[in-house]
């Protein structure tokens, strides 16, 4: 069973910067697309990057130019890069497949930004 872990959120203020990365238990990330999605409080979850197998990358219009989505096979590691944040970034932030496959909905990582 694959598990997919998220970790590089916090606190941070408007304007800064923050890069997640979601690491896959094995050889997982590179024969998927891989997508970062959002939940922010009282809304539902939104995808917000996505990453195909062959490295081809869209961002939703809310973070584009903003959110950098990226991959390292080698590492069994996705990641988003996320510039110039805004309040309504605030969200807890989460990697899966796209679509979302509700085997791989972990945890999550909080990233909080203040105004």
């Amino acid at each position: 069973q694959v598990q997919l872990v998220e970790s590089g959120g916090g606190l941070v203020q408007a304007g800064g910067s923050l890069r997640l990365s979601c690491a896959a238990s094995r050889s997982f990330l590179g024969i998927n697309t891989m997508g970062w999605y959002r939940r922010a409080p009282g809304q539902q979850r939104e995808l917000v990057a996505l990453i195909t197998r062959g490295g081809s990358s869209n961002c939703a219009d809310s973070v584009k130019g903003r959110f950098t989505i990226s991959r390292d096979n080698a590492k069994n590691t996705v990641y988003l890069q996320m510039n110039s944040l805004r309040p309504e970034d605030t969200a807890v932030y989460y990697c899966n497949t796209v679509p979302g496959l509700s085997t791989y909905w972990g945890q999550g990582t909080q990233v909080t930004v203040s105004s």
